[in-house]
């Protein structure tokens, strides 16, 4: 499955902002998505299955629990991609950043 497939579903780009935060069980994950989506727990397990098994997520047991980290090894490809349309905003971010500069100093004034 490419990246984009993956990244595509919200409830994926959810799970894996959870993991960005830091390592979460499979309990904790299935508790914030059914309250935000309001998805069944299989359904979330199908989700946390496909990161796995596209590289965006590594899982590893504690006893009965399940614990989930992101790996960014596929967000590199992702950001690799994105690399190519930088430009079109990086200038335009600058501009607004001399700007915002701008102003801060005439209000000193």
């Amino acid at each position: 499955m490419h990246a984009f497939d993956v990244l595509g579903d919200p409830v994926r780009r959810r799970i894996l902002e959870l993991l960005a935060e830091g390592e979460r069980s499979s309990g904790e994950i299935v508790a914030v998505i059914q309250a935000e989506f309001g998805i069944s727990q299989p359904a979330v397990s199908q989700h946390l299955k496909v990161l796995r098994d596209s590289g965006f997520a590594h899982v590893r047991a504690e006893g009965a629990r399940r614990l989930y980290t992101v790996d960014a090894a596929p967000l590199r490809q992702v950001d690799q991609w994105v690399e190519r349309f930088r430009g079109f905003w990086e200038a335009k971010l600058a501009a607004l950043d001399t700007e915002i500069a701008r102003g801060k100093r005439k209000r000193k004034d």
